[in-house]
């Protein structure tokens, strides 16, 4: 009986946890009449991938999680 609370205590503790995923960053930039749109896949948690995406932004583009 023991071994089985250890064993749903685990589990239990282990679901509670932030999981890594792949989040897919979209980061568009507009010259004139022409967007231009990359796409990256950041592999982490919810928190860091939205850092990462932010931070590839560069001067008059804009980077998001989708």
């Amino acid at each position: 009986m023991k071994k089985i609370l250890l064993l749903v205590a685990v589990v239990s503790a282990l679901s509670v946890t932030s999981c890594k995923k792949d989040y897919t960053c979209t980061c568009t930039y507009t010259s004139g009449s022409y967007n231009y749109t990359s796409v990256y896949t950041v592999h982490n948690t919810k928190k860091k991938a939205t850092d990462a995406c932010t931070a590839l932004a560069t001067s008059g583009e804009t980077c998001s999680i989708n």
